[in-house]
């Protein structure tokens, strides 16, 4: 992907005047970079998105500048990662040299794709690193039994939870929909009485 246009281009005639943040724009814009930082995201990520996927036409580099009082550089960089996240497109216009750029609109594909390259890996790993500690927890032997056997137990508690979030994060993404009626059933470390 190339880099954004240079900011010192000059803004297409039509959007010399679309320069103004509208309120709207600016509650939701702000309202979803905070969400992104939550979830382990820039902030600018869920700002520029959102003007973008706010948008009723393809915007350019330069507007959205102008519209959020970022720097060129932020703005480049920003563009970038959300293209490679697959959240925004450049869009070509015929007899214009800018680039324009909108966003996903489908957010169940936005979505699925974060949830998949990034949560489902997560709880892979986790998943691994539990069944690695039961196999080492069957390798030792000698003194403090109750310890290994609450070990045990309580390993055995979070990898049966580690598998259930990856059941359900499967079906999230594969059938955009999820039963959660097991979820009453599920101990969470309870004692049965």
């Amino acid at each position: 992907m190339s880099e954004p246009e240079n900011d010192q281009d000059p803004a297409p005639a039509s959007e010399l005047s679309s320069g103004e943040l509208w309120e709207s724009e600016r509650i939701v814009s702000d309202a979803i970079g905070r969400l992104m930082v939550l979830w382990g995201f820039k902030r600018n990520m869920g700002r520029v998105w959102t003007l973008l996927y706010l948008s009723n036409e393809p915007l350019t580099a330069f507007v959205l500048r102008e519209r959020l009082q970022l720097s060129a550089g932020a703005i480049s960089m920003t563009l970038s990662e959300l293209a490679r996240w697959g959240v925004v497109h450049k869009v070509w216009r015929q007899g214009d040299r800018h680039d324009y750029y909108e966003a996903e609109s489908s957010l169940w594909k936005m979505i699925s794709r974060v949830l998949r390259e990034r949560e489902l890996s997560e709880v892979d790993h986790t998943i691994e690193a539990l069944e690695d500690a039961l196999a080492s927890l069957s390798r030792r032997s000698g003194a403090d039994a109750n310890r290994r056997q609450t070990q045990r137990l309580r390993i055995e508690q979070l990898l049966e939870l580690a598998r259930l979030g990856r059941s359900m994060l499967d079906a999230l993404i594969n059938h955009a929909r999820m039963d959660a009626s097991w979820l009453p059933r599920f101990r969470f470390g309870r004692s049965e009485r």
